[in-house]
């Protein structure tokens, strides 16, 4: 019961601190949406891994009886996340080296397109700050998915183990009727055997 109630606790924080990842990179996707450009795959990975594990924790999280006694299933759905994430991660880890509030415009990953009206841009700070507190939440979401794929697979164990026990008395129970049905059956039989050659 112990494990069941970790593993549900650590869902909320991994929904929890997943939101404001695909929150922040919305906000910048948003920004190239309506330039008509190509959002960089930094940014896109990221929010496409941040979205589908949101999606995955609540599963988890409304369906607990159907992931409870798939545990297993559930702790390798957990370690292909982590492997998403470190993957996405990386793809943005030239921020984690930026100081935001030193940056400037011309760096790379600054968002500015010229319009007709002038420039449609998100101050570099800004940008700097949410591209990094993305990077800081995902690789904290590997560490969480690490953790509840440990408790589902202790989960898992723990189910399987109770099967084995409640198929091995079930087996024993059906074993030791039999013998005692046979033992009354030929005792049955033999008193009668007697009977008759008195």
């Amino acid at each position: 019961m112990i494990f069941e109630i970790f593993f549900a606790c650590w869902r909320i924080v991994e929904f929890v601190t997943l939101i404001p990842i695909f929150s922040m990179l919305a906000s910048l996707i948003h920004v190239y949406i309506r330039n008509n450009a190509l959002t960089p795959t930094y940014i896109l990975v990221l929010f496409i891994v941040s979205v589908l594990g949101a999606g995955w924790t609540i599963y988890t999280l409304f369906s607990y009886h159907r992931s409870h006694t798939n545990a297993r299933f559930v702790a390798f759905i957990d370690l292909c996340f982590i492997g998403s994430l470190i993957g996405a991660v990386y793809q943005l880890r030239f921020i984690g080296h930026q100081s935001c509030g030193d940056a400037t415009a011309d760096a790379f990953w600054n968002i500015s397109f010229p319009t007709a009206t002038g420039t449609d841009s998100v101050s570099p700070g800004k940008t700097c700050g949410l591209l990094k507190a993305s990077f800081a939440l995902g690789i904290m979401n590997c560490i969480l998915f690490l953790i509840t794929a440990f408790f589902a697979f202790l989960i898992g164990r723990k189910k399987k183990n109770q099967k084995e026990v409640v198929v091995e008395e079930t087996h024993y129970s059906r074993h030791g009727h039999r013998r005692s049905g046979s033992h009354r059956s030929h005792r049955s039989t033999h008193s009668r055997r007697s009977g008759s050659y008195v």
